[in-house]
């Protein structure tokens, strides 16, 4: 492998100024000193990052590219006749880690950016954009409607984000008749149920609310829109980068 491999290839030189030994004492509280042997944590956050700067959201696709390419193998430290994880492995060890493991790892590659003078410091640009979420519209349920005078209470349930008071509902309901009413005569305005988007989106002439709808699949999504697209379930991302050598901070 070492042969087959430039001296000067990225994941070579990627493996000489990146360490990531210190993601073992980070993730030592989930594993354990029995049963079958699991995903190395380095060798999982070094496929992780292969797919990023690949532009791959598929565990099946990104096992196949690492198993494909020689000098991922090197950067993973996996000959050529050793087999990678199962797609599924990856999978699952994603939910098994919390967030404050992924933040750690985004500190220390930040840390050493800043170390390297690659972060000025002086100026941050901020932008962000809508990323579509994995949940579709039609998995959308109503809100449970509670009585206004014990909102209060429920606020404080631990499912109070799939609630809505009626005062609340009627508000918005009363909002979507106007809004459909006074958007008939706007270019864009659709009527026709079937037509779809530039993705081939069904454009729906139905309004429907963050604050009376909810996705039970991910609760994290939320129903957002631009101009001349399809509702969706999106996120809504946002990444702060430095000016001096675009790192994002």
């Amino acid at each position: 492998m070492e042969d087959l491999v430039p001296a000067d290839n990225y994941y070579r030189r990627l493996s000489s100024c990146l360490d990531l030994g210190f993601l073992y004492k980070a993730t030592a509280r989930f594993y354990g000193t029995e049963g079958q042997e699991s995903i190395d944590p380095v060798v999982f956050f070094k496929m992780l990052l292969v797919g990023y700067l690949n532009n791959i959201n598929s565990d099946r696709k990104l096992i196949a590219f690492c198993s494909n390419c020689l000098d991922v193998r090197l950067f993973l430290n996996y000959d050529l006749d050793e087999a990678l994880p199962w797609h599924s492995t990856v999978s699952r060890t994603r939910q098994l880690y919390g967030e404050e493991v992924f933040l750690q790892l985004f500190r220390e590659v930040l840390r050493l950016c800043v170390g390297k003078g690659m972060v000025r410091g002086k100026r941050q640009a901020v932008d962000s954009a809508f990323v579509k979420a994995n949940a579709s519209m039609d998995s959308l349920l109503e809100k449970e409607v509670v009585e206004d005078a014990s909102a209060y209470v429920d606020e404080l349930d631990e499912g109070s984000e799939f609630k809505v008071t009626t005062a609340r509902k009627k508000l918005v309901e009363r909002h979507h008749r106007w809004k459909e009413e006074e958007y008939k005569g706007m270019p864009g305005h659709v009527d026709d149920p079937k037509q779809v988007d530039d993705q081939g989106n069904t454009i729906r002439p139905k309004y429907l609310s963050n604050h009376t709808h909810y996705s039970p699949t991910d609760p994290d999504a939320r129903i957002s829109t631009k101009p001349g697209k399809a509702r969706q379930l999106n996120y809504c991302g946002q990444v702060a980068v430095d000016d001096a050598h675009h790192v994002i901070t």
